[in-house]
């Protein structure tokens, strides 16, 4: 892979062992995927935050990182709400080695809103046909996907590391030729709320890391794909698909001859019923309309069991009048995490979701049994 003289002189250390190390990793991916060169990144997006998943380890790495980095970058979800961790659960040693985390990241500049839905915070990290590094799963897709930025399937100290250069090797979905759809998915069923996360949870296993290509009958919201990529990308590994007439790239296509049919009753075989200890939204961060939609089903009602809402500080913050509506129930809202991250879930037997990706993940991150509903039956669930 060739690198201009500047970045030349970063592998070489003349900027520290920080830079160093981060060229020797963004050169290494490089060589693996054949990556003719480095090419400028607008954002990154970064995964690797909560305590409960890097541990001791992660955060003696970050606190040994010394520099600023080059690009806006934002941080994934945390392993609790730092202002209400001890409403969570959350123990006071657990606190302190997030908070520790969290401050190394800010030390190189990185901002600090916990979300894994940046770009319903900022309108200036990504825009059609911007190169990105973004790392967690469902921001991925929706970058690709909706936006139509380009961003590989980063992980966490590769994300970093671009940001800290401020690029990131033109392999993979950076180039025109990998975003070509492999695979058309006929969807005979019209597709409400939930079953966009319902049907991602199904052909996330099908097709792997494939590019799908939707034909459906309903016109999707942008919360909608942003369910159907986020359970693909857990369910699979899909990083970017898209709709006809619905996501901006998907005009460029004819459809694939490989062809798969989804039937509805396929997707309602991913619903189930029960009776759970914990009843969860927001996988990924609840948008103002999904929090309006909420305050809407619980008005005038009391909640029965655990409720969590999870959404972003700064959503939080910009409406707090939608916060109280919610909270007026007895529901939760919880920034800066999710269920699927924090150990705070790790409490309760059975959880309830409307998110094909918490379907997916809280079994084994959470240990919890996990029942697929719409948010309607969630609501119900919660109040009877």
């Amino acid at each position: 892979m060739y690198l201009t003289p500047d970045e030349e002189k970063l592998f070489n250390g003349e900027r520290g062992a920080t830079y160093q190390k981060a060229m020797e990793i963004l050169a290494a991916l490089g060589d693996i995927y054949d990556a003719d060169r480095l090419i400028p990144i607008k954002s990154a997006q970064i995964a690797g935050v909560s305590y409960k998943t890097i541990g001791d380890a992660g955060l003696e790495w970050l606190s040994d990182l010394k520099g600023k980095v080059a690009v806006p970058s934002i941080l994934n979800p945390a392993g609790m709400d730092r202002e209400c961790w001890r409403e969570m659960g959350i123990s006071e040693s657990f606190a302190e080695k997030q908070e520790k985390i969290i401050q190394a990241y800010e030390a190189l500049g990185v901002r600090t809103e916990c979300s894994c839905t940046p770009y319903n915070i900022f309108n200036n990290l990504a825009a059609f046909g911007d190169h990105v590094a973004w790392s967690e799963s469902s921001a991925i897709s929706y970058a690709n996907s909706v936006i139509g930025a380009r961003t590989n399937r980063e992980g966490g100290p590769s994300a970093l590391t671009a940001a800290l250069i401020g690029k990131t090797a033109n392999y993979g979905f950076h180039l025109d030729e990998n975003r070509i759809p492999h695979v058309l998915i006929q969807v005979e069923a019209e597709l409400h709320d939930s079953d966009y996360g319902a049907l991602g949870y199904i052909v996330g296993e099908m097709v792997g890391d494939k590019v799908p290509f939707f034909e459906l009958k309903s016109k999707p919201s942008k919360d909608e794909l942003k369910s159907l990529g986020a359970a693909m990308a857990a369910s699979g590994a899909v990083a970017l698909y898209h709709v006809a007439g619905a996501t901006p790239e998907a005009g460029k296509y004819e459809a694939p001859k490989e062809k798969i049919t989804i039937e509805e009753a396929q997707i309602k075989a991913v619903y189930s019923s029960g009776e759970p200890d914990l009843i969860a939204f927001g996988c990924p961060h609840s948008s103002v309309s999904e929090l309006e939609r909420l305050a809407q089903l619980l008005k005038g009602k009391k909640v029965k069991k655990e409720v969590w809402v999870c959404t972003s500080r700064a959503i939080k913050n910009k409406h707090p009048e939608l916060i109280r509506k919610i909270e007026k129930s007895g529901a939760k809202v919880f920034c800066d995490t999710c269920m699927v991250v924090s150990p705070a879930s790790e409490r309760f037997g059975c959880m309830m979701v409307n998110s094909g990706k918490a379907h997916k993940y809280v079994p084994n991150l959470c240990g919890a049994r996990s029942i697929m509903a719409t948010t309607e039956e969630c609501v119900e669930a919660a109040v009877r």
